[in-house]
């Protein structure tokens, strides 16, 4: 009897190990880098998930400083339904650095232009945040009849200099770089208190590169700061017609409660909600939150 007694416990025991081990992670979309060249430069594009063909397509663009691979953890809800594209703006991560360091809002819009043509996409909804969500904002503006919905996060028609002159002494701060990736992720966490340690590390692993005497430092032109000026943008935006949505974070100074009126008065179609307590930011401080806003707007 005990030797039974054993037999069938030994039978049973994978099973009641497989009963207790945890569900694997669903599956996240591949991913597959592709390069378009535009205006003599070579931009690279992430796009997310394969889809099928005829998905319209939803483009996604960064913050300066930033890069493609800092939506991956939004991409995936998006291939759902879209074509997901995330553009590496020239300058950025695996993109190509404008010889003439030209980095004004409008050389990124060119250079969108040319990924969507060459694309051989027809109507594409935006989504932009900072100088990403300027970009796309002016495209909107002067291409109304190819877009279906722009999406602005934390950005408005204006760069005051202040702000032009805190990324210029920002990029003098960082040009020695760092000992190792998690030197700077350990640094990106005191200074975003509010995003996971997960997108910050993503955006390190993605951003950096190594340099000859073996320091870390990002993957960008340092002349970026020649096209991060003051900016005003009223003209191409006020001409914008898709449905508009902004989302602006409640703790952020980048779109004064001014200029969310001057927009809500200049826009035949738009929608502007803030996340309280959010930073310049929201997609990476609040993903949940921002995404069932983005979500519901795209539905209706």
């Amino acid at each position: 009897m005990r030797r039974l007694l054993i037999v069938a416990v030994l039978f049973a025991l994978p099973l009641v190990v497989q009963a207790f081990r945890p569900a694997a992670a669903a599956a996240q979309p591949a991913q597959r880098d592709l390069f378009v060249t535009v205006n003599g430069l070579r931009v690279h594009v992430v796009e997310t998930g394969g889809a099928p063909a005829g998905r319209p397509a939803i483009i996604l663009l960064h913050g300066i400083a930033r890069h493609a691979h800092t939506f991956d953890h939004i991409a995936p809800d998006f291939a759902r339904r879209y074509r997901v594209l995330a553009v590496d703006m020239r300058g950025h991560g695996d993109s190509a650095w404008s010889p003439e360091g030209a980095y004004l809002v409008q050389d990124y819009v060119k250079d969108l232009e040319g990924v969507i043509d060459q694309l051989q996409l027809r109507k594409v909804t935006l989504l932009g945040n900072s100088t990403g969500g300027r970009v796309a904002q002016v495209y909107a503006g002067l291409h109304r009849d190819r877009v279906e919905r722009l999406v602005v996060e934390d950005v408005g028609p204006e760069r005051p200099q202040n702000i032009a002159d805190a990324f210029a002494r920002r990029v003098e701060q960082e040009k020695n770089g760092w000992a190792s990736e998690d030197e700077l992720v350990a640094q990106l966490v005191t200074q975003n208190r509010r995003t996971p340690e997960p997108l910050l590390r993503t955006y390190a692993h993605f951003g950096l590169k190594r340099r000859d005497d073996g320091r870390l430092i990002w993957k960008r032109d340092p002349n970026l700061v020649k096209g991060f000026v003051e900016t005003e943008l009223w003209d191409p935006v006020s001409r914008i017609t898709a449905p508009t949505l902004y989302v602006i974070g409640g703790g952020s100074r980048i779109v004064p409660p001014e200029t969310q009126e001057k927009l809500k008065q200049t826009l035949p179609n738009v929608r502007i909600v803030v996340m309280p307590g959010l930073g310049h930011y929201p997609d990476e401080e609040d993903t949940p939150g921002f995404m069932k806003i983005v979500t519901e707007f795209l539905q209706t």
